[in-house]
């Protein structure tokens, strides 16, 4: 049966003027970003995106994307003559020339937050076909991360006000109301708005919060009234200030009560929100890792201290990969996640896949070596059932039987300092052992200048150290960390390296695991922020103090 409606060849012109998305990025937090998003940037040509909504965008588009330039200027730089160079209608309908597909990124949602109406109009008339992708609305946003409900059980009308282009007669109507008012406004004009709403009919003491950088780690909620939201801002030292046009998101209204925020403030209570957390290992080991402080509020900051590189002599490797297929071995044991990817990257250079593993059993220690091979297609047969370590998998390890063991020899694909106690203990156990260096790892080079001053200087409020090597590598190519910084150990041995180098440690993870350290660390600073709020005290954070004694070791 032949389908009736029109075929694809019948529009020719559709495919040359190519497409436009406009994409609603959010307020902020990357995770807002919705599953239809990420679906239009993986196919985006041409990413044309305001400058604070790029860093969250860029990452799910492919790396080949064009990204153009987009000069926004604000209303003091156009009364002061600075021209507007390229302007965001013009950009996406050069972009869209050629049948390119475009993806227009703005803060919040298009229809709410953003100018994009007058962009669509333009690609309307045109004839450029376009969709509109919503984005969670930074007035709805940012308020449920500052934990302020803008409705409660029995119902309240909900205003949105921006500040910038609100009429008196606005004012006079939201002032005259009971309803919440959600205002965009900027933290030097909340005090001029909250002014507006008084002499429009609303009291004094009706509650307000604001809150700037909403959705990231950096955002921060003040509480006040309508009349006291000046002296608020001015204790608290934040006005006047050079940042005073940054935005801010305030929320208005007695059924928006300031006073359950202490219940509701669920972002912002988060263990380690804002720390400042320093992740010494290579890139490929440090993404889950920084995912994990990420959920926890922290902001990670990856700073490789090793990199890995091919032995330099590769026969012994490649013979033991080409033993693998032609039965040499009974057992192959991975005690790191670079031991997969040397094995892998051997693999694929020889177009073999996880179907060469087929007889032989597979050994890993650590629940990121397992989940790298899973990753690869090949299930673990043997996972140390205790400590994840060498020690551990020989608990674990069965003894060379002759009768059921047809073959006694293992592939130990390793680090080339790594120790020999994994070689002794299965050759005690029965086995032979091809004890072969997969890869190296040498020294990372150092990191910029403004890092090594952080390090330095306390602009970190915790270092996280995985091994001993990555202590030695941290100091060596990047100096001691502050003394206000929160020492973080893998295990006893680690722990014993940093305290050579002088380090006095905090945290120190109950089992060597990367996942129990962050969750160690995140109890640390649970504890931290109770006792700071039971005494009355501001929660801050390990580098808003002032250099002091350090705390003893913690064992969680």
């Amino acid at each position: 049966m032949s389908p009736t409606g029109p075929a694809a060849s019948d529009f020719p012109a559709l495919s040359a003027q190519g497409h436009v998305t406009f994409l609603g990025a959010g307020p902020g937090d990357p995770g807002l970003l919705t599953l239809r998003a990420v679906e239009a940037l993986a196919s985006a040509d041409v990413l044309v995106a305001e400058p604070d909504v790029l860093g969250v965008v860029r990452c799910h588009a492919r790396a080949s994307v064009s990204t153009p330039e987009l000069t926004v200027v604000d209303a003091q730089s156009a009364a002061a003559g600075v021209p507007v160079l390229r302007d965001a209608a013009n950009l996406v309908m050069e972009a869209v020339k050629g049948g390119r597909r475009v993806v227009r990124a703005v803060s919040g949602d298009p229809g709410l937050d953003g100018s994009a109406g007058a962009e669509m109009l333009a690609c309307a008339a045109a004839g450029i076909p376009f969709e509109v992708v919503p984005g969670v609305a930074n007035v709805v946003g940012v308020p449920a991360y500052a934990g302020v409900p803008l409705r409660d059980a029995q119902g309240a009308d909900v205003r949105f006000v921006d500040a910038r282009t609100a009429s008196d007669r606005c004012w006079t109507e939201v002032g005259a109301s009971d309803a919440t008012a959600v205002i965009s406004t900027t933290l030097d004009s909340v005090a001029a708005a909250a002014g507006e709403l008084v002499s429009a009919g609303r009291k004094p003491d009706t509650p307000l919060t604001v809150t700037v950088a909403g959705t990231t780690t950096r955002q921060r909620t003040w509480t006040a009234t309508l009349g006291t939201i000046a002296q608020v801002l001015k204790q608290a030292k934040v006005l006047p200030s050079p940042e005073g046009h940054r935005p801010v998101i305030a929320v208005v209204g007695e059924r928006s009560s300031a006073a359950q925020r202490d219940q509701l403030a669920w972002f912002e209570s988060k263990p380690l929100f804002g720390w400042k957390v320093l992740v010494p290992r290579t890139k490929e080991q440090s993404a889950s890792l920084s995912d994990q402080l990420r959920s926890y509020g922290a902001v990670p900051h990856e700073v490789p201290t090793i990199a890995v590189e091919p032995p330099r002599t590769p026969q012994q490797m490649e013979r033991a990969v080409k033993g693998l297929v032609t039965g040499r071995y009974e057992w192959i044991a991975f005690t790191s996640v670079n031991a997969v990817k040397a094995v892998r990257e051997k693999f694929e250079e020889y177009g073999l896949d996880a179907r060469a593993f087929a007889g032989i059993k597979v050994a890993a220690v650590g629940e990121q070596t397992a989940a790298a091979l899973v990753d690869f297609g090949v299930k673990p047969d043997l996972v140390p059932s205790g400590e994840q370590s060498a020690a551990g998998l020989l608990e674990d390890w069965p003894p060379y039987d002759p009768v059921f063991d047809p073959i006694d020899r293992v592939f130990l694909p390793r680090a080339d300092i790594a120790t020999e106690t994994l070689v002794a203990g299965l050759i005690e156990l029965g086995w032979e052992v091809d004890d072969v260096t997969a890869y190296r790892t040498v020294r990372a080079s150092p990191p910029p200048a403004d890092t090594r001053e952080a390090i330095k200087g306390g602009g970190f409020d915790a270092v996280l150290f995985t091994s001993s090597s990555t202590v030695r590598n941290l100091v060596g190519i990047a100096g001691k960390p502050h003394n206000v910084t929160v020492i973080a150990c893998i295990g006893p041995a680690t722990a014993k390296t940093a305290e050579e180098h002088g380090l006095r440690v905090d945290v120190l993870s109950p089992e060597p695991s990367v996942h129990k350290l962050a969750e160690a660390l995140a109890e640390f600073g649970a504890r931290r922020r109770e006792a700071a709020k039971e005494a009355g005290d501001p929660v801050t954070r390990p580098s808003e103090r002032r250099p002091g004694a350090r705390r003893r070791r913690t064992t969680t």
